[in-house]
Order: C-alpha cells, then structure tokens, then sequence
C-alpha cells in the first residue's frame, strides 16, 4: 500500500475510534456549498462529515474492529462521524438535510452503540422526540394533574366571591 492510502488509512481510524458513533450515508452530486451547509449544522450538532473512499473505509473499519459489509455500501459514501453520546441529534440533522435538498443524501446504515444499524432503522429512530422532549413530556404529564387541581381550587374560591358581588348588583 502507498504511504499515502496508509496516512489516509490510519486517519480514518482515528476518526472512527474517536467517535461514538457513526452513520455512512450514500450522495448524489452534492455541490461544495451544500457539503459546507451539511458539515456546518453537524458542526452543531457535534458531529463531523467525511467523504471517504469505499475500500479505504471498509479497512479502517476493519481495523477498528467494525465488521462492515462492503455491499451495503453503494455509491460515493459519506461518513458522519459523530463526537457526542447521543447520535439522534445528528441523525436528525442529516434526514432534514435529506429532505431538503429532495434526497441527496440517503443513509445507508450506521454504528450506534456498537452495533451495525439499517439506514431504516436510523430514519426511524431520528422521528422519536429527542431526550429534552422526551423529559419535557414527562415534567408536563407530572405536572397537569396539580395545575388542574389548582384550576378547581381557584374557581371554588371565586365562586362565593362572584355571587356576593351578583347579589349586590
């Protein structure tokens, strides 16, 4: 192997052993200035956009202990490799990207947790309300049952106050 594709070799296993997660995705003419408008909100979302090279990919993968099956992999190949715990976040990013530029990018499949994920299954996870969301629902689940309670209570107490006023007039 040429000292090149070795330096290329080595510094995608660093991204892919760096990150906790990573979701491949397969484009279609993607312009520079979209390419920077897709690596700028995962930029956001601590995430990192690579266009990597199939073999070159499939070895560092294989280096990392990733087995990856070569013929999942078709077309010119992107790699979001993500830096945070959480990859919906990025997931998201790159679906609303997706849909927005009339599907130029289309996931292909992804390592979350240490397991190899269908693009599907990727799509599907990045629908579900992210962790803050899910958090808010359940402050607001725990929280209307006292705010209704405090709505009964206030109208009890204005009621007298309404009819004394009413009895007055």
């Amino acid at each position: 192997m040429r000292k090149e594709k070795e330096l290329l070799l080595s510094e995608i296993k660093e991204k892919i052993d760096a990150s906790a997660a990573m979701i491949v995705t397969k484009y279609d003419k993607l312009e520079p200035n979209l390419a920077w408008t897709l690596r700028s909100r995962l930029g956001g979302s601590g995430s990192l956009f690579e266009v990597v090279r199939k073999r070159v990919f499939v070895k560092a993968a294989e280096k990392a202990g990733i087995p990856l099956d070569e013929s999942l992999l078709q077309g010119h190949i992107g790699v979001v490799f993500v830096q945070q715990p959480d990859a919906m976040p990025s997931a998201k990013v790159v679906l609303k990207f997706s849909e927005e530029n009339q599907g130029l990018l289309t996931v292909l499949c992804g390592q979350i947790e240490g397991k190899i994920v269908p693009g599907a299954e990727i799509e599907m996870l990045s629908k579900l309300p992210s962790m803050e969301e899910m958090r808010a629902i359940l402050v607001g689940l725990f929280t209307s049952p006292m705010s209704q309670m405090l709505s009964v209570l206030e109208a009890a107490i204005a009621a007298p106050d309404a009819l004394m006023q009413a009895k007055s007039e």
